[in-house]
């Protein structure tokens, strides 16, 4: 059995009224990249969460915009309901948006544990890991460490 870790390095997101101006400038960056992102895909037709997988396993030089915009075009499918997302510079985090930030964060510090944890309180098992790589693919492109 394994003793319980603490992880203080989380405490930069706060549970509860979280708002933009008390994130860690890294993260201000991502949140509004991925509302900006999230924006430009609402006219976009949707991708399947399988084939934006394949797509960017097979491209090396992808850039962090083709991650954010495949996330984002799948995020819904992935979690099967719409996510809140809000424009961005708007103050208030969303649950979503502070879900999504806190998964690309323990995957920047490498706790897989607590990715695995995350992806299963909201993802079905069918999605999880597609929705795991484009997340973590996210995370590698914008260097939260």
């Amino acid at each position: 059995m394994m003793p319980l870790r603490l992880h203080r390095d989380l405490e930069v997101l706060p549970s509860k009224g979280m708002r933009l101006s008390d994130l860690d400038p890294a993260l201000r960056g991502l949140l509004n990249h991925l509302r900006m992102v999230s924006l430009q895909c609402r006219s976009a037709a949707r991708t399947d969460l399988l084939e934006a997988c394949r797509i960017l396993s097979s491209s090396p030089d992808v850039a962090r915009n083709a991650h954010a915009e495949m996330l984002m075009k799948c995020l819904s499918q992935a979690l099967e309901k719409p996510p809140l997302l809000f424009r961005p510079g708007v103050e208030e985090v969303s649950f979503d948006e502070s879900w999504l930030l806190r998964a690309t964060l323990v995957v920047a510090n490498k706790d897989f544990d607590s990715f695995r944890f995350l992806l299963a309180s909201r993802v079905p098992s069918h999605a999880r890991r597609n929705l795991g790589f484009l997340i973590i693919g996210v995370s590698e492109q914008f260097c939260l460490v």
